[in-house]
């Protein structure tokens, strides 16, 4: 089958690689239909991980199951279904308690697994004609037979969950204000989230024009830091208060204000002086340790310089981690189902398999409208 294969930084290519099989009674074959870049797909293609050349990238996947193992129970061939980023077992510890991000059993001495993801398990990517689904059960989710809202459910494998998984983190209740740093698709779906829970106000930071736009069209107020310190921007419209909760969108690829050096922590500290006293911080952002690209020693193990006794003064409480997707992938299903959500708004590009080399470089590159993209394997 044909699948996009990691060459080394920057360089990834359509090559031929071997179809997946059933390897337990529990897994199912997937013919991908949609899959999804993601920007933590990217810290890979630029060479800031230990992934190495040969993995099939892909970990936002939507298709139709062609085949099934014997011991599936709920699945059957020809369902249309979509798959957390997150493979989980479903029994563990971590799973039965919701934390199905953090399975303990999937990848053995790591909590959590992912499909083409360095560090996150033996699964292949599923940017590729087929892709094997491990605890079918438990990780698929089905998905109104046809191609109807292909666009919108794709979204269900990462960045729609991760987006409210934000909101969650920081504990955002109706007719809060919500402070979101990072106008990039996990952002945007942030800043969507919080007006889905009922926030007042919310406020979206970028540099890029085509997200701030992006996010004003939503009925989010655009800031662009680079016209000015992003928190005194906000707190200018909150009265000098500050908003209640605030969401980090971006991790440890920050830049400085009138700066295009990276500063991993400058989002953090910018959201402490950014919320209001006893309000709360949600970071599903990345932060990844042993990033080769990082611009000091601290920074490359994955330590920062985080104004943790500002915070404290401050009251503030803090949650962090990748999202649990089985936790909202469902209810968010409903809701795209009944017409309340329509997630698909940050997709830029719908283009066939063969052209995401040139979608990688220039998503890359935030070019050319590219924010984000979703491949069609079988077009």
């Amino acid at each position: 089958m044909r699948a996009v294969v990691y060459k080394g930084p920057f360089e990834v290519a359509i090559e031929q690689v071997d179809n997946p099989r059933i390897q337990h009674p529990n897994d199912v074959i997937v013919r991908v239909t949609s899959t999804a870049i993601c920007g933590s797909d990217l810290h890979m293609y630029e060479g800031r991980t230990a992934a190495e050349p040969g993995i099939v990238f892909g970990h936002e996947n939507l298709g139709v199951i062609e085949e099934t193992g014997e011991g599936v129970t709920s699945l059957s061939r020809g369902d249309r279904v979509v798959m957390p980023f997150n493979v989980a077992c479903g029994f563990c510890k971590n799973c039965t308690a919701g934390f199905t991000g953090f399975c303990l059993t999937v990848n053995p001495g790591f909590a959590g697994g992912a499909y083409g993801y360095v560090a996150m398990g033996p699964f292949v990517g599923g940017q590729a004609e087929y892709v094997r689904v491990p605890y079918a059960d438990f990780n698929c989710l089905k998905l109104p037979e046809g191609t109807e809202k292909e666009t919108d459910f794709v979204l269900l494998a990462d960045i729609f969950p991760t987006g409210y998984h934000g909101n969650e983190l920081a504990d955002v209740r109706p007719g809060e204000s919500v402070a979101v740093y990072g106008g990039g698709p996990v952002g945007l779906m942030a800043a969507y989230s919080a007006m889905l829970r009922g926030a007042s106000k919310v406020f979206v930071v970028d540099r890029v024009a085509e997200r701030l736009q992006k996010a004003e069209e939503i009925g989010a107020v655009p800031i662009n830091f680079t016209e000015g310190d992003a928190a005194q921007q906000i707190k200018e419209q909150t009265g000098g208060e500050g908003t209640d909760k605030g969401i980090d969108a971006v991790g440890y690829q920050a830049v400085a204000h009138g700066e295009d050096r990276e500063e991993p922590a400058i989002v953090l500290n910018s959201l402490v002086e950014t919320v209001r006293p006893t309000g709360a911080l949600g970071i599903p952002g990345l932060y990844v340790p042993r990033d080769p690209g990082g611009p000091d020693e601290q920074a490359k193990q994955g330590m920062l310089l985080v104004s943790i006794g500002r915070a404290f003064e401050k009251g503030l409480r803090m949650g962090t981690g990748q999202c649990n997707v089985k936790r909202y992938n469902r209810q968010l299903r409903d809701l795209i189902i009944e017409g309340r959500a329509t997630p698909s708004f940050v997709v830029s590009h719908e283009l066939p398999l063969d052209q995401a080399p040139t979608a990688y470089e220039k998503f890359d590159k935030r070019v050319e409208g590219y924010t984000k993209v979703v491949l069609h394997p079988h077009e």
